[in-house]
């Protein structure tokens, strides 16, 4: 399937890489609010064309559009390129409140397109030997879990952090997606949540000095209440400076436990140990893809789309993810248990194509 690639920026060149390789994928323009940035995009990655949004959407070639824009404006490229009778694929979030995200599901369907959306990093090895494992029964029952993401912000390391620090931004909508994708594809749908959210500093430094305000709670502490019956504690922070606790993800199950590193990455390790194991053991990873695929979940939704099947980093999981972040933070600000308004069912599980 011909792509167009909207957004050259930090992120762009690993689905630029990718997207070459993977099967069914041929990415034959991209597009960027700076042209300039764009055309050397096509030039480094072998792109065939280049230049603004407009002639993007406008191309009769391009059929499946990866909007890789800020989050403030997934909804509106997503929806221009539906309008233009384009499949959509997006970076995370879907949209900045589930209300808008309803509203971009509605135009594709009644476009009779399809939406995608990151993160995909569910479908690698790591998280996928996790599922084999749990639909096994290694650790019986799945009873509860822990997610821990602490660190001291983005504005370290990118050239533009202020967005982290906006609506859409912060550690739960920046991060969360990772983990809560993951959590759903391991678990099932979240039925309801409680939270604590808290803002650490009003105002962020990037190394140079230029001061950056904070607008949304950048720590988060929320207990997840599956459908399933399982309930996980999830530590979502950009206010720790250091921390000996590892990002990654714990379940809890009647028999044992499973711990997977961090689901921002594709593979492991993957440590299991029985309730009467003497240590840990660290399983093969099941599947392939272990090293930075991102982009994968286009080339699966290209497939399905072929194929006339439902793709797995879907619409509603995608939904069911933002939703669950936003009633996080609509808890934490009532202070009280609010059920997640919308469902979803765990994608299939994946190996390869």
């Amino acid at each position: 399937m011909r792509i167009g690639v909207v957004g050259c920026g930090k992120i762009s060149g690993i689905y630029f890489k990718n997207l070459t390789q993977l099967p069914q994928t041929q990415v034959v323009r991209c597009a960027d609010l700076d042209v300039e940035r764009a055309k050397a995009s096509a030039e480094r990655f072998g792109v065939p064309a280049a230049g603004s949004v407009e002639d993007l959407l406008a191309d009769p070639d391009v059929e499946l559009v990866v909007n890789l824009t800020i989050p403030a404006a997934h909804v509106e490229v997503g929806l221009a390129a539906i309008s233009a009778g384009k499949h959509v694929y997006g970076e995370k979030p879907l949209a900045l409140t589930a209300a808008a995200g309803r509203r971009l599901l509605t135009a594709a369907d009644q476009a009779g397109v399809r939406v995608g959306s990151a993160p995909d990093t569910f479908l690698g090895a790591g998280v996928q030997t996790v599922r084999a494992l749990l639909d096994e029964g290694a650790i019986g029952t799945p009873l509860s879990g822990a997610v821990f993401m602490l660190s001291p912000g983005h504005e370290r390391w990118h050239p533009q952090p202020d967005f982290y620090y906006q609506a859409g931004g912060g550690p739960l909508f920046d991060m969360g997606p990772y983990y809560l994708t993951a959590l759903v594809n391991l678990l099932g749908p979240v039925a309801a949540v409680s939270a604590v959210a808290t803002r650490g500093f009003p105002v962020r430094h990037t190394p140079q000095g230029r001061a950056i305000p904070v607008e949304v709670p950048t720590h988060v502490n929320a207990v997840l209440e599956f459908a399933g019956g399982a309930t996980v504690t999830a530590v979502f922070s950009f206010d720790v400076p250091a921390s000996t606790i590892p990002h990654g993800i714990e379940i809890y199950g009647s028999t044992g436990t499973v711990v997977l590193d961090d689901p921002n990455h594709f593979g492991g390790p993957v440590l299991v140990r029985g309730r009467d194991d003497a240590g840990w053991r660290e399983e093969p990873l099941r599947t392939p893809w272990s090293a930075d695929s991102r982009g994968i979940g286009v080339a699966e939704m290209v497939a399905a789309i072929e194929a006339g099947r439902d793709h797995r980093a879907s619409e509603a999981l995608a939904l069911h993810v933002l939703d669950t972040m936003e009633t996080i933070h609509v808890a934490a600000e009532r202070g009280t248990r609010l059920p997640v308004e919308s469902a979803a069912a765990r994608p299939a599980p994946f190996t390869t194509f």
